[in-house]
């Protein structure tokens, strides 16, 4: 049994499909088909059940994936321990980023990071936000930015990047556009563009909905906000979004602050308390990309002050 193979394991199943194992790990499909293969044959059972269109673990690769990941995690630490030794980081890191949010601050921090310790591996992948919370739970994910309604997810540590209420935009002539208080049950009388579930967006304005007994009309739904203004510009709902998002369509769509949603939507870093010393590091060059030096640049997002932040979803 080697690393590598227990490494296009992991790959596999956490990819659920060959194909994208294989570009996660650099090598053809072929060749973790046949790595795989070979690995069940030492361990003389099935690990993929192979029948379906997704790469679904059978029960023995239940089994076998909770120790094949912390194989990998322990072979990881010899490098690690060494590393600080020899005052050099090495070993990997798994990035998390929501799909459709851009926040230049965070690639700011990874080339930074990359700068300082060329030694550790970088990989980003996107996803919902509550995909990437379970994946950071479970040790796939090493940090992740999500979009939230929560300030931290149960059970993980948190950084709060940006916090702000939730706006409706509605082009110029829309009725909604003439008011100065817009309220949910306002919303719920019309059709709603807005984040896919999963997404911070979304579980905020779902919750405030439930909280109040209401059903809203989702008429539409996308993973940008770039689409989310479009349609609504082209009158085919109202879009909901937040408050910086919405600001960036100013010239084609007017936004209300949705008075009685008053718990803010999040974006945030998550990540578990660890002594990887490559997530600590990271996690200093993150601070320091998010932060706004005195007199420096930033904008007014919800009442707090983001440096250099562009967000086009989440």
């Amino acid at each position: 049994m080697e690393l590598r193979q227990l490494e296009y394991f992991v790959a596999v199943a956490e990819e659920r499909n060959f194909t994208r194992a294989a570009e996660r790990v650099h090598i053809s499909q072929s060749g973790v088909s046949a790595q795989i293969r070979r690995l069940e044959r030492e361990l003389g059972a099935e690990l993929f059940d192979r029948s379906s269109r997704t790469a679904a673990l059978t029960v023995a690769g239940e089994a076998a994936l909770v120790h094949a990941r912390a194989a990998l995690a322990a072979a990881d630490s010899v490098g690690r321990a060494v590393g600080e030794v020899t005052e050099l980081i090495r070993g990997r890191l798994t990035v998390g980023m929501v799909t459709g949010c851009t926040v230049t601050p965070l690639f700011d921090a990874l080339a930074a990071f990359h700068r300082a310790h060329p030694g550790v591996e970088i990989s980003l992948l996107e996803d919902t936000s509550d995909r990437l919370v379970e994946g950071v739970r479970t040790g796939a994910v090493d940090v992740a930015l999500i979009g939230t309604a929560a300030p931290a997810p149960e059970g993980l540590e948190a950084l709060t990047i940006i916090s702000e209420r939730l706006v409706a935009a509605v082009p110029e002539g829309d009725p909604l556009a003439r008011r100065y208080r817009v309220t949910l049950r306002d919303l719920v009388a019309r059709r709603l563009i807005c984040m896919p579930p999963g997404t911070g967006l979304r579980t905020l304005l779902d919750r405030a909905c439930a909280a109040q007994g209401l059903q809203p009309v989702i008429a539409l739904q996308a993973g940008a906000a770039d689409a989310i203004a479009d349609l609504a510009a082209r009158g085919l709902g109202v879009a909901v979004l937040s408050a910086s998002m919405a600001a960036s369509y100013d010239d084609r769509l007017t936004a209300r602050t949705i008075d009685d949603v008053e718990t803010p939507a999040l974006l945030a870093l998550v990540w578990r308390s660890t002594d990887n010393p490559a997530l600590r590091e990271l996690l200093v060059h993150s601070r320091q990309a998010f932060a706004v030096p005195p007199g420096g640049r930033g904008g007014r997002t919800g009442g707090r002050r983001v440096s250099g932040v562009v967000v086009t979803g989440c």
